[in-house]
């Protein structure tokens, strides 16, 4: 599937999507507690994995029209009766990996191509460490996995650059075991407001955790329930970043973007990043909208050590922007659905951006470039696909390949910006 985006000026309201990352851990926390309705989940690609891995482990998930009921297994996953297909989704792979090893018996989890050439072994070591079985099929570190055990708890360390959600994962599953776990991090922790997101979800789900100086504990023999037997996720600030960027770029008038509550989501520095820029917006925490509108911007320093998922909204920024824009600390970027660093770079220099390549920086010189209209891939990464769609607001037309892969975060992403006043075609 393609999306062709020409030049076009948008306003009106927008409302961001549910979050992603805390759909899936409200999803995985009621598959670990007994009964919980999940109000305003995201449902997508990624978080429907999430759902059927709580199903395999012995829970049932039935989706509404704004809620996702789920009957769970009780602290208890029973052994799966086939292979957990994760699809795409990481986030599924990573914290149900760690679901398996409370199991009395082996899982085996999976996923497509982009999935199976990601890393988990630092948390396949962690489990082993616990004595569980945690075994990469192709002694790879990489899925398949076949992962068991029956785990009680007990020390582990683990390192903190590679990715925050083997930590989320231990967390989660630490919570049930009989001892509890405690997690010291052998290296700096990136992306550490995802951990925040995780010890916020625990905490509204009853789950008593903590950062520690070494880093994180969970005390074992807890059981999971909210207070009234549910629980909303927020909206999504990954996703907003696209809505915001927008209107930045192209508002003549005003976009108001809906459902920007705070919470412990890094991704909503977005917001400063676009202020730092030089973008003309407004955020109402209290009422949870941002008014933005079309702006000049310039270059500026960015590290995303704690905020990944951005980098390829503020590369496209930058793209447009006067300036030199620096994107630093971003290596653990290129272990995504993609590379999204090098995927960026490629793209963007493919509609005329000059931009520089480095292992842990990505520099975009938007004041030397000559943007351009042309044919980009998506690297069937739904990130890449909505940043670059962007160019095509102002200097296009641009065509994405592999538009459809969007589904994974943002259903009904180009119809959101069609309705926007963006000509979008198919």
């Amino acid at each position: 599937m393609q999306r062709t985006i020409h030049p076009s000026t948008i306003d009106g309201v927008a409302r961001a999507p549910p979050s992603k990352s805390y759909t899936h851990r409200a999803l995985l926390a009621a598959g670990y507690a007994d009964e919980t309705t999940v109000a305003n989940p995201l449902d997508s690609a990624d978080t429907r994995a999430t759902a059927r891995a709580v199903e395999a482990y012995g829970g049932r998930v039935s989706w509404g029209e704004s809620t996702a009921v789920v009957d769970g297994f009780d602290g208890r996953p029973v052994v799966p009766d086939d292979v957990i297909d994760c699809a795409n989704s990481g986030t599924t792979m990573r914290l149900t990996t760690a679901t398996a090893a409370l199991a009395d018996g082996a899982t085996v989890l999976t996923g497509d191509e982009s999935l199976r050439s990601r890393p988990q072994g630092p948390l396949l070591d962690a489990l082993s460490d616990l004595d569980g079985r945690a075994e990469s099929t192709r002694a790879n570190g990489q899925a398949p996995l076949v992962v068991g055990g029956d785990i009680d708890g007990g020390a582990v360390a683990i390192p903190g650059d590679v990715s925050s959600q083997y930590i989320t994962a231990l967390l989660m599953a630490g919570a049930v075991t009989d001892d509890g776990i405690e997690i010291e991090l052998t290296t700096e922790l990136k992306s550490a407001p995802y951990v925040e997101i995780t010890i916020e979800l625990l905490d509204a789900f009853g789950i008593e955790s903590e950062e520690t100086d070494e880093g994180f504990r969970v005390p074992g023999d807890q059981q999971y329930a909210t207070v009234d037997g549910s629980y909303a996720v927020p909206g999504d600030f990954s996703s907003m970043s696209y809505l915001l960027a927008a209107g930045a770029l192209a508002a003549d008038d005003e976009l108001l973007v809906d459902g920007a509550e705070p919470s412990a989501q890094g991704d909503s520095a977005i917001v400063s990043i676009l202020d730092r820029m030089g973008a003309t917006l407004e955020w109402d925490r209290d009422a949870g909208q941002i008014h933005v509108e079309q702006s000049p911007l310039s270059g500026v320093a960015v590290d995303v050590g704690d905020t990944p998922d951005l980098l390829p909204t503020i590369a496209t920024l930058g793209a447009v922007a006067d300036g030199t824009t620096r994107i630093t600390n971003c290596e653990h970027v290129r272990y995504k659905e993609t590379d999204r660093v090098s995927a960026m770079a490629e793209e963007l220099d493919t509609l005329g951006v000059v931009v520089e390549e480095e292992q842990d920086v990505l520099t975009v010189h938007g004041g030397k470039s000559s943007l351009t209209g042309g044919t980009v891939a998506g690297h069937d990464d739904h990130r890449i696909i909505m940043a670059l769609s962007l160019v095509g607001l102002v200097a296009g037309p641009v065509t994405v390949e592999g538009a459809g892969h969007v589904d994974v975060s943002f259903p009904g992403y180009f119809e959101t910006l069609r309705s926007l006043g963006a000509d979008v075609r198919e």
